[in-house]
């Protein structure tokens, strides 16, 4: 990460020297009373040399000079409020470094192996799933907390904040505009005033215009209160009424019989009904529970299963499977030729032989195909 520093103006060097002589006053005091002549967070650069914290000097390399501090680089950031990527060698001395870092690079097997090795790691995400890995629980340095301030946008103004509300508002009547007009009705509020008379909810309504189904109860104040307000005052305070739509163009008189006859006759699921009468699922589930009907998981594969068992018994002359099994069974037939004869995995014939509290969990772990 680039470093944030802070250069003293008006002092141009001719000639830099290693490090600097004159002693800055004290910034302030750590916790453990270690002066600092330095501000916590920042980096100070004078020229092409870095000011020392602990003691105030100017270097070409701080990281070399810790080690008369005895101070590890680790322990200077965390100290002083720095991130642990910044650099803390003037421009010139990096340059110097990446210069000998890249004859390293192409004369010296390790450096090439360490190399490629870190590539390899960045390549596959491992390198970012350590580091993550590693900061994690870790508070962000004060450098890092001052770059965040500085690049965080001011507090919009009032009258920005309204130029942004007229924006969406616009954009909403548009989107509005357009689906009603797809409908065939001049507007927004035309077209939800008859789907509500025809007994429509307003998430089918929505879902009809291809929007999503929130989309008119979020929005719709916004785009055209008075048709917000009419809606609100149409909702029906019976729940079976915006079934009645979809109902009468299938051909039923109620939900009960809609239900009964879908669900527990033909075997179509919970889903299949929702899609059907453009409904969502916890709508139906609801229906169900309220009209004392019990909801089938899985309606159609279970009315599958049954069905493919009871053909496979009436083949063989049986009742049902288990007898069927019970009766090879019991006649010294294998497995294996129990499924020769009836065509059958023997993992099927084997859930339909178990007892019935057995075959309905493994029904639950597997449905059969």
């Amino acid at each position: 990460m680039s470093a944030e520093a802070f250069s003293r103006a008006g002092e141009p060097r001719s000639h830099p020297q290693r490090s600097g002589r004159e002693l800055r006053p004290v910034a302030g005091v750590l916790k453990d009373g270690t002066p600092f002549f330095a501000p916590v967070g920042q980096v100070i650069t004078d020229g092409e040399l870095v000011v020392c914290h602990l003691c105030g000097r100017s270097f070409r390399s701080v990281v070399a000079h810790l080690a008369g501090h005895r101070w590890t680089k680790e322990q200077y950031c965390e100290a002083f409020g720095l991130e642990r990527s910044q650099p803390l060698e003037g421009p010139e001395t990096r340059k110097l470094r990446a210069a000998a870092f890249t004859a390293r690079l192409m004369f010296e097997p390790a450096v090439r192996e360490g190399s490629a090795a870190g590539r390899r790691r960045a390549r596959t995400g491992d390198l970012t799933r350590d580091a993550a890995a590693a900061a994690r629980g870790r508070p962000f340095p004060q450098q890092r907390r001052r770059k965040i301030q500085l690049a965080r946008p001011a507090t919009p103004s009032a009258l920005a904040r309204k130029a942004a509300r007229d924006r969406a508002d616009l954009r909403l009547a548009a989107v509005a505009g357009e689906a009603a007009r797809q409908q065939g009705y001049p507007d927004i509020r035309a077209f939800v005033l008859a789907r509500l008379e025809c007994g429509a909810s307003l998430a089918a309504v929505s879902r009809e215009a291809g929007l999503h189904k929130d989309w008119l109860s979020r929005h719709l104040a916004r785009v055209d209160a008075a048709a917000a307000e009419a809606a609100r005052r149409r909702v029906p305070a019976d729940p079976d009424d915006r079934w009645l739509p979809a109902l009468r163009a299938l051909g039923y008189p109620d939900v009960p019989t809609y239900l009964r006859e879908r669900h527990l006759v033909q075997h179509r699921s919970v889903n299949a009904i929702a899609g059907e009468v453009g409904l969502s699922y916890q709508a139906v589930r609801s229906a169900l529970h309220r009209h004392r009907l019990a909801a089938v998981a899985h309606a159609g594969k279970r009315h599958q299963a049954r069905h493919r068992a009871d053909a496979v018994a009436a083949s063989m002359g049986y009742p049902t499977v288990a007898a069927y099994v019970a009766s090879r069974r019991s006649g010294g037939w294998t497995w294996q030729a129990i499924a020769t004869e009836a065509g059958q995995p023997e993992s099927w014939l084997r859930r339909h032989a178990a007892s019935p509290a057995q075959a309905a969990r493994l029904s639950s772990r597997r449905l059969p195909g």
